[in-house]
């Protein structure tokens, strides 16, 4: 195996000798030898193509962890996780330039227009939940384990309709900086709650009232809501809120809908906001 130092890597690579270790850290790029008395590294040069993938992933901005996600799959779904990734940082640059708009319009005294807000009534229903706290960059994949590997793919059943569509309320804000807390739900058949509840001791059984909530829908089929998206949810329901002197009730939630008539397209994501 030709192997070079770290030093000479760095050259080849164009990476610098710190991005090396923090990569090797983190299991995205380990070097092909690490001398067990002086803990110098080497490199293989066939590592030089994967060097310059994890380079270019992260000057696409694609965050760490999802870069070691992507590392591990097959080429032919690496490339579908790297496309869908893409899509996701366009539609978060959508929201942003839109909350931006919004900000702009705000601070010149200006009233924005908002996304277009519906009621629903919710009846009583009972839920499968958990409540935690995440960043931003792990919701997606902790909602993902959650409802799709561990309960939908598990065959636990849920109410039909839109009362009985899966949704995350948001319990604070969640970013890069700040970590909700978020609780995830899954409505489930009252007749069943309780036998259904027995197979999941770490989730929590509750039941919720019947009530009414206002929706914003966002056209993101198949993924989850950007960060700004939800931004730009939250700014639409509260101001809607306040403007019909309607009484906000809990947090924000982001609804997963089965997009009927669209089959193969995935869930939609609607932001609700619960009306006391």
């Amino acid at each position: 195996m030709n192997m070079v130092s770290i030093g000479e890597f760095s050259r080849l690579s164009r990476l610098s000798a710190k991005a090396l270790r923090l990569y090797g850290e983190l299991g995205l790029l380990v070097p092909a030898h690490v001398d067990a008395e002086t803990g110098y590294r080497w490199y293989a040069v066939t590592q030089l193509d994967h060097a310059r993938l994890v380079a270019s992933l992260r000057r696409a901005e694609v965050p760490l962890a999802r870069i070691r996600d992507i590392l591990a799959l097959a080429p032919a779904s690496a490339a579908e996780a790297i496309r869908d990734h893409w899509a996701d940082a366009e539609a978060e640059h959508a929201a942003r330039r839109v909350l931006v708009g919004h900000l702009v319009d705000h601070l010149r005294g200006r009233k924005s227009g908002m996304d277009e807000v519906t009621v629903r009534d919710i009846p009583e229903r009972s839920l499968l939940s958990r409540i935690s706290r995440v960043h931003q960059d792990e919701l997606e994949s902790l909602t993902r384990e959650l409802f799709i590997h561990r309960l939908r793919r598990g065959g636990v059943p849920r109410t039909e309709g839109v009362a009985g569509a899966p949704f995350v309320i948001y319990h604070g804000e969640v970013s890069g900086d700040s970590d909700g807390p978020v609780e995830w739900c899954w409505p489930v058949p009252a007749d069943r709650a309780a036998e259904i509840a027995a197979g999941f001791p770490d989730l929590t059984l509750r039941t919720e009232p019947a009530h009414q909530e206002a929706v914003v829908r966002q056209e993101t089929p198949g993924r989850w809501a950007a960060g700004s998206q939800v931004e730009v949810a939250v700014g639409a329901l509260f101001a809607w809120a306040a403007e019909r002197k309607r009484q906000p009730s809990g947090g924000v939630r982001g609804v997963l809908v089965p997009a009927a008539g669209t089959r193969g397209t995935g869930p939609y994501v609607e932001f609700a906001l619960s009306l006391s």
